[in-house]
């Protein structure tokens, strides 16, 4: 598709439900924004409908978007692009849009996941495959709907560079979206990715009516599990209590609009992976990330009982309430540490 505006200052890369809203907040507080969409037919409906029924049906989108199926379009000389593409394709775009960026880019990506093989992170993938290195990543708890409708809400910026932070905040702040700022890039993105299975896991829990204490359960020994792994990888413990950890470790535990939570849900209902995924009718991270933790798990020596039993699950085929039972049956260790890495 055909653009017809000058250049903007910023580009979203990836038209589905956090790709849009990003676009969409971008556009209400005043910047021209340029979106990109696989589909042609979905870049018209935003550009003449200023709607993406599939991922956010029933909401009006800002008229400063202008959609675009043409990728170099939303890639050469944008000065700041907000990259929000599936963990799965991640690599394959941004090896396509590399011959097309210079390094003074900047690049803030908004992708909770993990390669699959690798383990690598984004920003990783990123380093790989482009020139920029002004590089940062947008992580937080952020239900995509909630923000369309103009809910209040806070999301991190992680960078090395401040510069990155501080220029990436200007289109996204406003009175109802505070931005905070992070330096630690390797525990934003784990926060990010590793919520998602313990969503998961609050899905069963909510959907077989395990009850409050259950859910608390789940979630403070989940938190301790992220931590612990992500010290592992390189990660400032502290960052788990922050918004791109705890924060929002609870929104994607509580909230049924989470599709993790949805996931577990589904399973729970006796429902397989496969009719999981489909009915949810877009990716869950979690499904993903939870394959990753395991491999991650056995190659560092670490025990992550709730993350395993959600991957065998999801992966091996065990009941819901087996792996319940499971964990339950397990020896309690000593719960202790301001650094979030208490006892298995």
């Amino acid at each position: 598709m055909t653009v017809t505006k000058p250049t903007p200052e910023y580009s979203v890369l990836g038209a589905g439900n956090w790709g849009t809203t990003i676009a969409h907040l971008i556009g209400s507080n005043g910047f021209d924004v340029r979106l990109y969409a696989r589909s042609p037919a979905m870049a018209r409906e935003i550009n003449e409908q200023r709607r993406n029924e599939r991922y956010l049906p029933g909401l009006e989108l800002s008229r400063r978007i202008e959609a675009t199926d043409a990728l170099e379009a939303c890639v050469r000389g944008v000065p700041l692009i907000f990259m929000v593409i599936p963990s799965e394709a991640f690599r394959e775009v941004a090896a396509t849009i590399g011959p097309m960026l210079e390094p003074s880019q900047v690049i803030v990506h908004a992708t909770k996941g993990l390669e699959q093989g690798s383990s690598k992170r984004m920003s990783e993938l990123l380093r790989e495959e482009t020139c920029v290195r002004q590089l940062g990543v947008l992580s937080g708890p952020n239900i995509a709907k909630e923000i369309m409708l103009g809910r209040p809400a806070g999301t991190v910026i992680a960078s090395r560079f401040p510069r990155v932070i501080e220029r990436a905040k200007v289109p996204l702040v406003s009175a109802r979206m505070r931005v905070y700022g992070n330096d630690d890039v390797v525990g934003v993105e784990l926060g990010g990715t590793l919520k998602n299975i313990i969503a998961i896991a609050a899905g069963m829990a909510t959907q077989m009516e395990l009850g409050e204490n259950a859910k608390a359960l789940l979630i403070t020994r989940g938190l301790t599990e992220m931590a612990r792994l992500g010290e592992a990888l390189g990660a400032n413990p502290a960052t788990f209590a922050g918004l791109s950890g705890v924060g929002d470790l609870i929104v994607t535990c509580a909230s049924p609009l989470s599709r993790n939570h949805r996931v577990g849900a589904a399973l729970a209902r006796g429902e397989t992976l496969e009719q999981a995924i489909a009915s949810l009718g877009m990716v869950a991270e979690g499904v993903k990330a939870a394959k990753v933790a395991h491999e991650l798990a056995q190659t560092h020596g670490i025990e992550l009982p709730l993350m395993e039993g959600v991957y065998r699950v999801l992966h091996h085929g065990v009941a819901p309430m087996a792996a319940l039972g499971q964990l339950m049956e397990r020896t309690s260790g000593h719960e202790s540490s301001p650094t979030l890495l208490g006892g298995a």
